[in-house]
């Protein structure tokens, strides 16, 4: 008898649907890390009269109230409210709330490259996340990727000042780590849901966040109104901040990692001072050599990272 070609064909099939799933996920991850980093500009024009717990809160609130009308209309009130709402608020106020607190104070106790030098161990840290819920096995091309994505990452970050150590740098160690766990229970933990819901859930649970972070900072004595009056102006860099760099950043960056894995899709992280610099020639900046050769050593290994070996199909027994 002929020997059946089901088998091979089986294998291609597997193959082609690798390639489009890794495809599709470097994709997400790019539109992730481009709208995240078209944000940056806003925020540092925001940060002139807003103080950081504010514009934290803001950013929050306004984010959510648009994103979960648009879940329940797409995915019907009833999915949303049998949603684990107890479970999504601890992922989200712990680790995008939180984070997102740990990353402020961080830059307030430090400085901006130190904060950029410990966000480029994101894929370091997000590996070890992997390895230890079992979820990846290190193959010698996958670590070969993560030691040069770090090290595109401390290049494109432009690192020539050594780090400041202390509370700060720990805040931002934690921030880093919190943020690549609430990526990965993001996408493992919600199946029922859509990428939308899973997005939106979890944002929920870093509002929760923001709601009790601003009484404590105003009973503390933190300024938490901004320094003068919102305009037009203002809004509209803030509705930017809340809906694009952060609401469409999260919906990717989530689907980046159900198709990638939080490791790999961490990779792209380190490409966002490229990005940035980018965006910011359209209104003089100069063109940074040494961003662009760390962005692409970091492609180089999201290249290299990629697995290569699909499962192949068994032959049925029938």
């Amino acid at each position: 008898m002929a020997m059946s070609p089901e088998p091979v064909r089986g294998h291609t099939l597997a193959i082609s649907r690798g390639r489009q799933t890794a495809f599709t996920g470097n994709t997400l991850a790019v539109a992730s890390m481009l709208t995240w980093a078209a944000g940056f500009p806003a925020a540092e024009l925001l940060l002139q009269s807003w103080p950081p717990v504010a514009l934290f809160a803001a950013r929050m609130v306004l984010a959510v109230s648009v994103m979960v009308p648009i879940w329940m209309l797409l995915d019907g009130p009833q999915r949303v409210l049998r949603a684990r709402w107890g479970h999504a608020l601890f992922v989200g106020g712990l680790g995008i709330g939180a984070g997102m607190f740990l990353i402020i104070v961080a830059q307030k106790l430090t400085d901006p490259v130190t904060v950029a030098i410990i966000a480029s161990c994101a894929p370091l840290i997000a590996t070890l996340l992997e390895l230890a819920a079992g979820t990846r096995r290190l193959r010698w091309n996958f670590a070969l990727g993560m030691v040069i994505s770090v090290i595109g990452g401390l290049i494109a970050t432009s690192a020539v000042a050594p780090a400041q150590l202390g509370p700060g740098a720990a805040c931002a160690v934690v921030s880093t780590a919190l943020f690549c766990w609430a990526s990965m229970a993001t996408a493992r933990d919600f199946p029922e849901l859509s990428q939308l819901g899973r997005s939106t859930i979890t944002l929920a649970g870093g509002l929760a966040t923001a709601a009790v972070l601003v009484p404590v900072a105003c009973l503390l004595g933190f300024d938490v109104m901004p320094a003068r009056s919102v305009d037009a102006a203002q809004m509209g860099m803030l509705v930017f901040y809340a809906l694009f760099s952060l609401g469409l950043s999260q919906f990717f960056f989530i689907a980046s990692v159900g198709k990638l894995g939080v490791a790999l899709a961490s990779f792209h992280i380190n490409t966002a001072p490229f990005y940035v610099m980018v965006i910011m020639l359209a209104v003089g900046e100069d063109w940074n050599w040494t961003r662009a050769l760390g962005a692409a050593l970091v492609a180089l290994a999201v290249v290299l990272a990629q697995d290569r070996k699909p499962r192949p199909v068994q032959p049925s027994s029938a």
